[in-house]
């Protein structure tokens, strides 16, 4: 199959800004300004082509260093075979809702494979990681309810704690026994979740799941985790850290992304028949939004089936991860956590910007990550590592990296 778009004939070029803003919208401006001037204003890329390896943005091709595309199925042509099998047999468009018509045969078959991955009863697919969230936070407590959240968080899981409007205690990252006085005070709620991400996005840190689960289980408490950076590239089955930490049976509900290490779009939620069961009837994103494409779940689909039949891709990418980890250890580089997400802390945003411009000159895309996404005086350049990148590639990125580096 080739697929080829002419991004030059397609893409018209942004007309200048010829007239001010609307008087009630005059403070865009003034707040655009303030963003500039603390180096927060974000870049607006055009990428031609595939993800992959390699990356085309804005007419410059980079080694790609600043994707989610873990095990290398985001540009794979398997992924896009299976979405347009699945279009030409279902159409694009699912035309309403799940709980109305849109739910085809691609979306059972989905969550299927996601049930089966993950070696639980059932799933529910949504149209994004963040809408699982959000959707399934929401529904699981409300007002009476209370909520204990990891301050290193995902947005989507803290917009999801805002949405249900239940009572919310933040502890400190993955500080155990913080949690457990939360849980303790909280002790006359209605219901208590606590909610974490498994592998945490912004620092390459991993929640201590067997902690949380007996924590949990002693104070009576839900346990919520999201699995988006780690679907797909840990656990022996790469069914997540859950997987690897050997705790499924603490753990009562798990969401997760296709977006990322699976190669597609779209989140999900899984965990017991009833709880999806329930959902269904609670989950407001879910209810009220039209269901992503058919050819978009096929997709997800064929990327799981994937990560089961080429599991060294998962063992090959984790044990390179390790290496360039011990490699910029030797080279006096400081890097939290583990795995494949590779947090540099620079400090100043502006700092973070420079470094990142400074790889571009090298011909590597690594995203410099600001506030808000960090805290203010925690700007980082965040290196995600792939299974398609090449022990080169790693080589030219450490050099890179300790040169910049050095330079301040």
């Amino acid at each position: 199959m080739t697929c080829r778009l002419d991004a030059a004939a397609t893409v018209p070029k942004t007309p200048p800004i010829a007239v001010p803003l609307p008087e009630p919208l005059g403070w865009i401006a003034d707040d655009l300004a303030a963003l500039r001037a603390a180096d927060l204003e974000r870049p607006h890329r055009v990428r031609t082509g595939r993800q992959g390896r390699e990356v085309r943005l804005d007419g410059r091709t980079l080694v790609n260093f600043g994707a989610n595309d873990y095990l290398g199925y985001a540009g794979d042509v398997r992924l896009t075979k299976a979405a347009a099998k699945a279009a030409c047999a279902e159409g694009f468009g699912a035309g309403a809702s799940p709980l109305v018509s849109g739910h085809s045969v691609a979306h059972e078959l989905l969550e299927r494979s996601i049930a089966d991955l993950l070696e639980v009863d059932a799933a529910l697919s949504f149209q994004s990681g963040f809408t699982a969230n959000t959707a399934t936070i929401a529904a699981l407590v409300g007002p009476e309810d209370f909520v204990a959240s990891d301050a290193r968080n995902h947005a989507s899981i803290i917009d999801g704690c805002r949405l249900s409007r239940a009572a919310v205690g933040i502890y400190p990252h993955r500080d155990v026994a913080a949690l457990d006085g939360l849980l303790s005070r909280a002790a006359s709620a209605r219901r208590r979740l606590v909610v974490t991400d498994t592998l945490f996005s912004m620092d390459g840190t991993i929640a201590p799941l067997a902690d949380l689960c007996a924590v949990a289980r002693k104070h009576g408490a839900v346990l919520m985790v999201d699995e988006a950076h780690a679907t797909g590239v840990f656990g022996g089955r790469g069914g997540g850290l859950v997987e690897e930490a050997g705790c499924a049976d603490g753990v009562h509900v798990r969401v997760g992304t296709l977006s990322k290490a699976i190669g597609a779009a779209g989140g999900f939620v899984a965990g017991h028949a009833d709880l999806i069961h329930w959902l269904r009837h609670r989950a407001r994103a879910w209810i009220f939004s039209t269901a992503h494409p058919p050819a978009v779940a096929a997709a997800a689909a064929r990327g799981i089936a994937l990560v089961a039949e080429e599991p060294h891709r998962r063992r090959e990418l984790l044990a390179a991860a390790a290496a360039f980890r011990a490699a910029l250890a030797a080279a006096g580089v400081v890097a939290a956590g583990r795995g494949q997400i590779v947090p540099i802390v620079v400090g100043a945003a502006d700092r973070a910007v420079a470094v990142a411009a400074r790889l571009a000159e090298a011909g590597l895309f690594v995203p410099a990550i600001r506030p808000p996404s960090v805290a203010d005086g925690g700007s980082l350049v965040r290196v995600s590592l792939a299974w398609h990148h090449t022990a080169d590639d790693r080589d030219r990125l450490l050099a890179a990296l300790a040169s910049c580096l050095r330079r301040g």
